[in-house]
C-alpha cells in the first residue's frame, strides 16, 4: 500500500473540513470550540482510501491568519495539497499565504477545488476558475487540474478523488530507511494507557518496543503502542500519520514541537546554514540580525537571522543565511522551513536547511559560500571536500560529515574513499574516524617543524626537542591525537629523526663555540675531582659561576657524548667513578649472590644521597633488579 499524505489549504470558511468530511465521512473539527465556531483552531486528522492500494492521510488545517503557524506544523510533512477555494468568493487573502507557505515548503503536487459550487452560475463558475488559472501562474499549480465540487450536494466529489488518485502515482514515497522522525502536533492521555502523542512520520520505521527519545529535552522513553489511520499494529513507516502510546513519560512532559526518534542517534542545535528566499509580496527588505520566527514541522522559535553575503536583502531576492535559534532543535539538511515577522504577523520567506551544525560564520567567507552552494546543489564530492577543508586544523569526524552533508553513511564512504585515493583528504585517527584536509595536514606539519628549527635555533647547544615538549606545541584546536601521524609523515618525508624521546634536524649536532668548549672542559674536572660524591648542581654553579640552566644544558651534552653520566635529573658523575662503583658491585653479586643497601653503602662508602640513585641507575641499565629491598644480578 502507498502511503501519502495530503494536507489542506485555503481562506477561513472556504469549506476545506467540510470537504473533508463529504470525501473521508470523517468531521475533523475536534475541539467544541471549533464546532461552535464554525472555523478550524487545531489540525484535524482523517484517512482515504482509494483503489489501487493508495492511502492518503489528510491533514486538514485552519485558514484564520491567527492559526497560519498552526497550518505551517501541517504542512511540514505533505506530499500533495489541496488548495480550497470557495466558488462564490474567489481568491482571499489566506489564499494566497497559504499557497506561498506550500511553495517554500518544497510541496511538489496538488489540486485545486472550487468548493460551494453549487451557490453560483455556471457562468459565474467558469470566470472564477480563469480567475484562479490566472492567479497560480508561476507557482506549482500552475498546470495542476481544478476541480469544482459542492460538499453539500455531493457533485464533483468523485471527480476529487479521480485526480488524487491520478495525481498519487507522479509523488514519491517518503524514505523508509534510516532513523525516524515524529513531530508531535498533539499530545493526550488515554485512560490505561497512558500518554499519547500524534505526528506525521518523516523518516524511517517506528515499532512497538523501540527505545526513543523526546529532544530537545532529551526525556527517554519506550514505544508501548502504535496506530495508524485508528488500527492498531506493530509498526509504521514513513508518510504516515501515526499514533504512538509512550512510556515513561507524563503527558506534562510533551509538548507540541517536540520530537520522537530514536534514542542516541540525533543531536539538536541552535544554529543552521540555509538558503533563504524572500518573498516578493515582502513588505519591506529584511535587515542582517533581524529576528523572526522559524517554523519547521511542528517547532516554532524565535531565530536571528544571519545574512552572510550582504547587509540586506530585498522582497524577491535570495540569500545564504546562517539562522541562530533562542531554543535547541531537531533540524537535518534538506529540512523546510518559513520564516514569519512578530508585528503584523506575515509569512515572509523561507527555504531548506543546508548545514544543521555549521560553526559561526565569517561574513563573506568565499569557503563558507562555496561548501553552501555545494550543499544546495547535492554535490556530494564537492560537500565532502569543503566540509573536510572548512574544518581547518581542528579536522571532522565521519559521523558530522554524515550529519552535516545530508548524504547517507553508505554515499559518504564512498565519496570519502575517492578522496582519501587522491590524497585530498588525510584520516588522521583511526577511531572515532577523524580527518584533516591535505593543506591543513601540510600547515600541520610546518607547524612542527618550523617549531623544532626554532627551539634549536634558539638553543644551540641542544640536538633536539623533545616529543612531549613538541605535542604541547600543537594548536590548541586541534587533536593531540593528530601528533604520531603528523611525527611519522614528517620523518618519512626526511624532515626530521625521531630518536627515542627526541625530535631532531637531520644531521644536526649541538655546535659549541671555543668559550663553551672550555666551559664545558671545566664541568668535566669538577666532576672527576667529584669521584665517588661528586658536587651537587648549585655546588658547580658556585664554583663555576654559571646559571643551573646553562649548566644542565652542557651536563647533558657530556652525558650524550659519554664524557659525563646522568644518574639522576641533577646528579652527574665522571665516567670513571660509576665504572669503578659498576665492577665492585657485579664482583660483590657474583661471590654473595644478592646485596642489600646497608652492604651496598659498606662496599662502596657512599651516603644515603648516592647510594641509592646509583642502584636505581644500575637498575635502569638492567644490570641489576630488584627484589624486594635486595638487588641480583640480572640473567642475559
Amino acid at each position: 500500500m502507498k502511503h501519502l499524505i495530503l494536507g489542506t489549504a485555503g481562506h477561513i470558511d472556504h469549506g476545506k473540513t467540510s470537504l473533508v468530511r463529504a470525501l473521508t465521512g470523517i468531521n475533523t473539527d475536534r475541539l467544541p470550540e471549533e464546532k461552535s465556531r464554525g472555523i478550524t483552531i487545531e489540525l484535524g486528522f482523517a484517512h482515504l482510501e482509494l483503489p489501487g492500494g493508495l492511502q492518503f492521510g489528510i491533514v486538514d488545517v485552519p485558514g484564520h491568519e491567527r492559526f497560519v503557524r498552526t497550518m505551517v506544523a501541517g504542512v511540514g510533512g505533505m506530499d500533495m495539497v489541496m488548495l480550497v477555494i470557495a466558488a462564490d468568493e474567489g481568491v482571499m487573502p489566506q489564499t494566497r499565504e497559504h499557497l506561498e507557505i506550500c511553495q517554500l515548503l518544497g510541496v511538489k503536487r496538488g489540486l485545486v477545488v472550487l468548493t460551494k459550487s453549487d451557490m453560483v452560475e455556471p457562468d459565474w463558475l467558469d470566470l472564477v476558475v480563469e480567475e484562479v488559472r490566472d492567479y497560480l501562474v508561476g507557482s506549482f499549480l500552475e498546470e495542476a487540474p481544478i476541480v469544482p465540487a459542492s460538499s453539500r450536494t455531493g457533485a464533483g466529489i468523485e471527480a476529487v478523488k479521480a485526480e488524487l488518485a491520478r495525481l498519487a502515482v507522479q509523488v514519491d514515497e517518503k524514505k523508509t530507511e534510516g532513523p525516524f522522525r515524529l513531530p508531535v502536533d498533539r499530545v493526550f492521555t488515554v485512560t490505561g494507557f497512558g500518554t499519547v502523542v500524534t505526528g506525521t512520520l518523516l523518516s524511517g520505521t517506528i515499532s512497538v518496543g523501540d527505545e526513543v527519545e523526546l529532544l530537545p529535552s532529551g526525556l527517554p522513553a519506550r514505544v508501548r503502542g502504535v496506530q495508524t489511520h485508528g488500527r492498531r499494529g506493530d509498526a509504521a513507516s514513513a508518510g504516515q500519520r501515526v499514533a504512538v502510546n509512550l512510556q515513561g513519560v507524563e503527558h506534562t512532559e510533551v509538548e507540541r514541537g517536540d520530537i520522537v526518534v530514536p534514542r542516541g542517534v540525533y543531536r539538536t542545535t541552535r544554529a543552521v546554514d540555509a538558503r533563504l528566499d524572500y518573498l516578493p509580496s515582502a513588505p519591506r527588505e529584511l535587515r542582517h540580525r533581524s529576528t523572526l520566527r522559524l517554523h519547521s514541522a511542528t517547532y516554532e522559535v524565535p531565530a536571528q537571522v544571519i545574512l552572510l553575503d550582504r547587509d540586506a536583502l530585498i522582497p524577491g531576492d535570495s540569500a545564504y543565511i546562517q539562522l541562530r535559534l533562542r531554543h535547541p532543535v531537531l533540524l537535518l539538511p534538506g529540512d523546510p522551513f518559513v520564516l514569519r515577522s512578530y508585528s503584523p504577523q506575515a509569512t515572509l520567506g523561507g527555504g531548506r536547511v543546508l548545514d544543521p551544525m555549521p560553526p559561526r560564520r565569517r561574513r563573506r567567507s568565499d569557503e563558507a559560500l562555496a561548501l553552501l552552494q555545494a550543499l544546495g546543489e547535492h554535490s556530494e564530492p564537492d560537500t565532502v571536500r569543503l566540509l573536510v577543508s572548512g574544518s581547518l586544523l581542528t579536522g571532522i569526524c565521519f559521523e558530522d560529515i554524515v550529519v552535516r552533508g545530508g548524504l547517507s553513511a553508505r554515499r559518504t564512504e564512498a565519496v570519502m574513499a575517492a578522496l582519501l585515493s587522491t590524497g585530498e583528504v588525510v584520516q588522521m585517527v583511526r577511531e572515532p574516524r577523524l580527518f584533516l584536509s591535505r593543506a591543513s595536514f601540510a600547515s600541520l606539519k610546518g607547524l612542527l617543524l618550523s617549531e623544532v628549527e626554532g627551539y634549536l635555533r634558539d638553543n644551540p647547544l641542544r640536538e633536539g626537542l623533545g616529543k612531549e615538549e613538541l605535542k604541547t606545541r600543537l594548536p590548541r584546536r586541534s587533536d593531540p591525537r593528530f601528533f604520531t601521524p603528523l611525527l611519522a609523515s614528517l620523518e618519512k618525508e626526511g624532515k626530521i629523526v625521531v630518536d627515542r624521546d627526541l625530535v631532531k634536524l637531520p644531521g644536526r649536532k649541538g655546535t659549541v663555540t671555543v668559550d663553551q668548549a672550555d666551559f664545558q672542559v671545566r664541568v668535566e674536572k669538577a666532576l672527576q675531582r667529584g669521584g665517588y660524591e661528586p658536587p651537587t648542581i648549585k655546588e658547580m654553579c658556585d664554583s663555576l659561576h654559571c646559571v643551573e640552566k646553562m649548566l644542565l644544558e652542557h651536563l647533558n651534552i657530556l652525558a650524550r657524548e659519554g664524557r659525563a653520566v646522568k644518574v639522576k635529573s641533577d646528579i652527574f658523575y665522571a665516567p670513571e667513578p660509576v665504572a669503578d662503583i659498576r665492577e665492585k658491585l657485579m664482583a660483590y653479586l657474583r661471590d654473595k649472590g644478592e646485596i642489600m643497601p646497608p652492604e651496598f653503602r659498606e662496599l662502596t662508602g657512599l651516603s644515603r644521597k648516592f647510594m641509592i640513585p646509583l642502584l636505581e641507575f644500575f637498575d635502569q641499565e638492567k644490570m641489576t633488579i630488584r627484589v624486594g629491598d635486595k638487588r641480583i644480578l640480572r640473567r642475559g
